[in-house]
């Protein structure tokens, strides 16, 4: 009897060693989980110097940027766009709580966009100066100025520049170009002079399409803007779009004599990182060994 009796409290003392091994089991999920919460706490300024080194290495010169965004649980999420449009940290609406943000946008303000304001100010000196100049002559509705996202464009048409068909520039035009050169010639924007036509064909042994003709009258134009008008040739380019850039249908005389123009693009200064050339990296000098 007393052999049984021990037994059968053996196996009631290994029937709780279960209860050994649940606590065990519980302690150590919550020590999984408190690792868990601990790793989640990032360290802010150790991950905008992060955020900022892959930016600079993948950014490009992009206007996209990576950032933390200011959460009031802590920095926990990657948003990309204008630094100016993400949330600031509370108490301080005049400037985003980020270092980083302001140095990018000084950057981006002194590389691509200039100073903005100062910048539209000079467009719109360009634009009113032109703007009087072909009212003075009496040849406004040939010479208009427009304001787009890509700059101030001047649009010439043919007939103010060239007989029809041709490509050489009459004296007159001579006079009008330069007249625009003075006023362009002070600005330091890249200046694209685009040819275009209407799409009536043209067979001519100089001419065997528009395409030669668009490119011609806009290589002449920057001819005289650069030996007559003085304008820097390292600001001018020539492009010809033919007859496929209309401003307005071909279906008229009206309309193809708004899409015989040639236009000058003056560029804003966003676009200059666009332009080949623009940051030249100097490549070492070998010397040569004399003989």
């Amino acid at each position: 009897m007393a052999r049984k009796k021990q037994e059968a409290e053996q196996e009631k003392e290994n029937g709780e060693r279960w209860l050994l091994t649940y606590a065990d089991l519980i302690t150590l999920l919550m020590i999984f989980f408190v690792v868990l919460y601990s790793m989640s706490k990032i360290d802010a300024d150790k991950f905008r110097a992060v955020a900022d080194s892959l930016n600079k290495a993948l950014g490009g010169g992009t206007p996209s940027k990576v950032e933390i965004a200011n959460n009031p649980m802590g920095p926990s999420l990657f948003q990309t766009g204008n630094p100016q449009t993400n949330a600031t940290t509370p108490g301080k609406t005049d400037k985003p709580d980020n270092t980083a943000n302001s140095e990018y946008a000084g950057q981006n303000q002194s590389e691509g966009n200039g100073n903005t304001e100062q910048e539209n100010l000079t467009i719109e000196g360009i634009k009113a100066r032109l703007d009087q100049f072909a009212a003075d002559n009496g040849f406004e509705a040939k010479l208009v100025s427009s304001i787009e996202e890509r700059g101030l464009v001047v649009s010439i048409q043919d007939t103010l520049l060239f007989d029809s068909g041709s490509a050489v520039i009459t004296p007159r035009a001579r006079e009008i170009l330069n007249k625009i050169s003075t006023v362009l010639a002070s600005a330091p924007n890249y200046i694209k002079v685009e040819g275009h036509t209407d799409n009536l064909p043209i067979h001519t042994p100089q001419f065997p399409s528009n395409w030669e003709l668009s490119v011609l009258r806009a290589t002449n134009v920057v001819q005289i803007m650069a030996t007559d008008g003085g304008v820097n040739p390292d600001r001018l380019s020539a492009t010809g779009y033919g007859e496929y850039r209309p401003v307005a249908t071909n279906n008229s005389e009206a309309g193809r004599a708004r899409n015989r123009r040639v236009d000058l693009v003056i560029l804003r200064s966003k676009y200059d990182l666009t332009e080949p050339g623009k940051k030249l990296i100097a490549e070492p000098i070998n010397p040569v060994n004399p003989q």
